[in-house]
């Protein structure tokens, strides 16, 4: 595998940029993935939208463990890369997309056993639990498709390519944006299913899409080897891939909790605050989109230098990024200072969910800038065979400092003192983690370890 996409060797600037303009596109098409599904689905009307709501915490969970996994395909397979080790690198790869394979698929069996008494555990009622059945068995049919075709793409963007996966998310999307309304609706010759429709459409498109990721990885660049069964061999590999998996996925869990602890809080002050969290969230996805695209595209640079001996440029991008999000994301509170309101506006047409949306809109958003920061280092700390220190920044941000601050300012200054405590504690983990990022040096551990030395002694 030769550095066809210059990560070794191109300007870091520019390389940055064409990897993180395809990684842009890839996440709209996934946020516009799920805001189509929920779109037709909400015709249907309000028992079938609640149904869809209840469903995402555990489609969350599916998600996150299919990001963690992609965390430690983009490092291990980066590195191995880098070092010019592509046969090992194959093999890894191989063995990693069948872990993904059977461990989904054993989940996604346990799962479709317990729709029932998991979803009245999270509150949900006779008959909406009928209506999440009919949409989550299909949705668990498909769903290791789902989390192979995320794990697959980050091979991909493991070797410096970011646009072919983000074309083929943009094809998932377009099929899924088909299906839906034939699907759900019934047009034409299609029979109406519903919410059961909407899930299908979803399968169909992971389907397709999958089978795109799996020709481009295994025929046309031939990144995968596929191996005959070694038990040892993938028990080292799985070993290695969970070094960085675990933690990751638990980090990406972190945020969902702590974002459904806060609405508690804002839920016994004004159930109006609450509204406008909802809504802040969805627009903080949207305004993060380049922080979430630059992050995705640090990673397998990093990984790579490390690989190749270039501690040096490794750093160096990760600086540049972080003095690059800083700017971006000033530049973009500019509109919001001034048009807080009228934002604010295309949310709710409720005078009090206004004031408060128009509030989150002005505070937070100013310190997006320093939690770009915490983002890209946490992720990039990844690449570093750091995952655990990954882990603790999130867990430090969430559970020691902004939990903690936002009971206190909800109890000093209410609905506002509590979304003052977000931009502040954003803002002085942004600060050490750029501190932290000024002294990151390759570890000792990223030298052969343990797992990969006895590999080369049984070789």
């Amino acid at each position: 595998m030769k550095d066809k996409h210059g990560l070794l060797s191109a300007p870091i600037g520019r390389v940055l940029l064409t990897m993180s303009l395809p990684n842009l596109l890839g996440i709209l098409t996934v946020l516009g993935f799920s805001l189509v599904d929920t779109f037709f689905i909400s015709q249907l009307g309000t028992e079938s939208l609640a149904a869809i709501s209840f469903t995402f915490p555990v489609t969350l969970v599916v998600t996150s463990i299919a990001i963690g996994i992609g965390a430690g395909v983009s490092t291990q397979l980066g590195r191995l890369i880098g070092s010019g080790n592509a046969p090992k690198a194959k093999i890894f790869l191989f063995d990693a997309l069948s872990l993904t394979l059977l461990l989904t698929s054993l989940l996604a069996l346990m799962a479709s056993l317990l729709i029932t008494p998991l979803f009245s555990l999270l509150g949900a009622n006779a008959a909406i639990i009928s209506l999440i059945e009919a949409y989550m068995l299909f949705w668990y049919l498909g769903c290791p498709l789902l989390v192979l075709l995320m794990v697959g793409n980050q091979g991909l963007r493991a070797t410096g390519d970011t646009k072919s996966p983000a074309m083929i998310m943009m094809l998932a999307a377009l099929v899924n944006l088909i299906l839906d309304p034939l699907l759900i609706f019934g047009l034409g010759p299609f029979p109406r299913l519903e919410m059961q429709g909407a899930a299908i459409a979803s399968l169909l498109s992971w389907l397709i899409a999958c089978s795109l990721s799996g020709y481009l990885l295994v025929v046309k660049r031939k990144l995968v080897k596929i191996s005959a069964v070694n038990i040892q061999r993938m028990r080292a590999h799985w070993q290695q891939l969970a070094h960085i998996a675990q933690p990751a996925a638990l980090m990406n869990l972190i945020n969902p909790v702590a974002n459904g602890i806060l609405m508690a809080m804002l839920a016994r002050l004004n159930h109006e605050a609450v509204a406008a969290f909802g809504a802040g969230i969805r627009l903080e996805s949207l305004l993060l989109m380049v922080v979430m695209a630059l992050s995705s595209s640090l990673m397998p640079f990093i990984a790579q230098n490390l690989g190749a001996g270039n501690p040096k440029r490794a750093k160096e991008a990760l600086l540049l990024s972080l003095r690059f999000i800083v700017i971006f994301q000033l530049i973009v509170y500019l509109p919001l200072y001034f048009f807080a309101a009228d934002i604010a506006g295309l949310f709710s047409q409720d005078a009090q969910v206004i004031e408060w949306l128009s509030f989150y809109i002005l505070v937070l958003p100013l310190a997006y800038g320093p939690l770009g920061i915490v983002i890209i280092v946490a992720t990039s700390l990844n690449a570093y065979h750091r995952p655990m220190s990954s882990l603790v920044i999130n867990l430090c941000r969430l559970v020691l400092i902004m939990l903690p601050l936002a009971a206190l300012g909800s109890y000093l200054g209410g609905v506002k003192g509590l979304l003052l405590a977000l931009p502040i504690t954003n803002t002085l983990m942004g600060l050490a983690c750029y501190i932290l990022a000024t002294k990151i040096s390759e570890p000792t551990s990223s030298r052969p370890n343990r797992l990969e030395r006895e590999q080369k002694y049984r070789a």
